[in-house]
């Protein structure tokens, strides 16, 4: 018999393998890279700490995604899970706020991407590789899930060979030069002349930057084998997996260039530890792993933004015609793939890289709050077994988020808060001052407990 809502109902072809790996490249296994040289300054040498630091904040939070998108495998990630749980009106204000988040992603990897293209062909117009790069990322992700999953592996694998001689050639760079005993190696984590409890929390909000992107998994819980299972493991082992893999790229980096010594740019501080350890044909090697890196993310993130969208549309909070609709072929929401990016390129004429960067923590952070709560009202407030741990960890993760969110920087929450003004605006008109129903959930379902 034909399904009523088929025109709605996305393809289950994803595995654990293919989650996990595109957990990885929406965080990129070199994602601490860039933010190197500004981690080191803001925590006043003690980068490696606070992107543990900062692990240790996400992985509640990721437990609690895992734990909604067991009884809500939906597409729609936060905005399901507090719309269902919290409030209707309060969910479609979360998913306003992921979209800022989803739509930022992909217009800084256009713009990063752009100049890195232009370090190896300076004459290249700016628009030139803008435009190329809105082409490919669009391209791709409409050749259907499985493509992308593909060329996320491959991703990995070239980044892992280039992160892989980073550590030999940082390894026999810092034996073959003198240092100060066995204290020299513990410095990074903790440094009694420069150590400030102030600059700790201050480097651990910026940090979680670092891990931005882990809950793009959740998006795809409607192509996933084992949702119930696969998303939880996904979600946390990403966290654990980028976690220890940043902090061992930071560690073995500030060990090259010790606290003391100024970069000669901030921005490009770990381009320079490559040329340090491996010369000037590591440095080349350095920069073009980092433009790879962030053509994968902003893949990534631009098929988790459709998919949001897509989420959004199905549920009537986005007008269904256009948002919420398959492509009969690929079995993807390809208005909202070709939407995103057409977002992201008109962005990328209008806005810098580091302002967008800037913004990308507010939106995901309110998300973030908004799980956690929607996690512990349904398994502490409203289940019969209740446990401790159901107490805990949610609180815990609202908690910090919270914490990390009041420690933004002026202009992301000025700007944020324009945001999500509007989207207030657009929900009143949309349901006459909040007189009638926004959403529909009607194609969407969800799991006993």
């Amino acid at each position: 018999m034909d399904n009523p809502n088929a025109q709605f109902v996305l393809r289950r072809t994803l595995r654990l393998r293919d989650l996990l790996l595109y957990g990885i490249i929406v965080i990129q296994p070199t994602a601490p890279l860039p933010l190197f040289g500004v981690l080191t300054v803001q925590a006043r040498g003690h980068a490696v700490t606070v992107i543990l630091l900062a692990m240790i904040a996400m992985l509640f939070t990721a437990i609690s995604y895992g734990r909604m998108a067991q009884v809500y495998p939906s597409v729609g990630s936060a905005f399901v899970y507090v719309s269902r749980e919290v409030n209707p009106s309060l969910g479609f204000i979360t998913g306003w706020s992921m979209v800022m988040d989803y739509l930022l992603n992909p217009m800084i990897s256009l713009i990063w991407c752009s100049h890195a293209a232009m370090n190896f062909a300076p004459h290249l117009p700016y628009s030139v590789c803008v435009v190329f790069f809105f082409l490919l990322f669009t391209g791709l992700n409409l050749r259907g899930i499985k493509t992308s999953a593909h060329i996320n592996e491959g991703l990995a694998i070239l980044m892992g060979i280039v992160i892989a001689i980073f550590f030999i050639a940082a390894a026999r760079y810092i034996f073959s030069h003198p240092h100060n005993g066995a204290g020299f190696f513990t410095l990074p984590f903790y440094d009694p002349s420069t150590f400030k409890m102030k600059s700790i929390l201050g480097g651990t909000s910026l940090a979680v930057l670092t891990y931005i992107g882990f809950d793009g998994i959740s998006t795809l819980s409607e192509e996933v084998e084992n949702p119930k299972r696969n998303i939880l493991l996904a979600t946390v082992l990403t966290c654990l997996v980028i976690g220890i893999l940043s902090a061992a790229e930071v560690y073995i980096a500030q060990l090259v260039w010790p606290t003391g010594q100024a970069f000669p740019e901030v921005d490009t501080a770990f381009v320079q530890v490559a040329n340090r350890v491996g010369g000037a044909w590591f440095f080349v090697t350095m920069n073009l792993t980092l433009m790879i890196a962030c053509i994968g993310s902003g893949m990534a993130a631009q098929l988790g933004a459709a998919r949001l969208l897509f989420g959004m549309g199905r549920s009537n909070a986005l007008p269904r015609s256009f948002f919420g609709v398959v492509d009969a072929k690929y079995r993807i929401p390809r208005n909202n793939v070709v939407f995103v990016g057409l977002v992201a390129l008109g962005g990328a004429f209008l806005f810098d890289y580091s302002l967008g960067a800037e913004m990308l923590n507010f939106g995901a952070l309110v998300a973030f709050i908004g799980v956690n709560v929607a996690c512990f009202l349904h398994f502490f407030v409203r289940s019969k077994n209740r446990t401790v741990w159901d107490f805990l960890s949610p609180l815990l993760g609202a908690t910090i988020c919270l914490v990390l969110w009041l420690n933004l920087s002026r202009m992301a929450f000025i700007v944020g808060t324009v945001w999500v003004v509007a989207g207030t605006c657009y929900g009143a008109w949309r349901t006459k001052g909040f007189r009638t129903e926004m959403l529909d959930f009607s194609t969407d379902q969800a799991v006993e407990s």
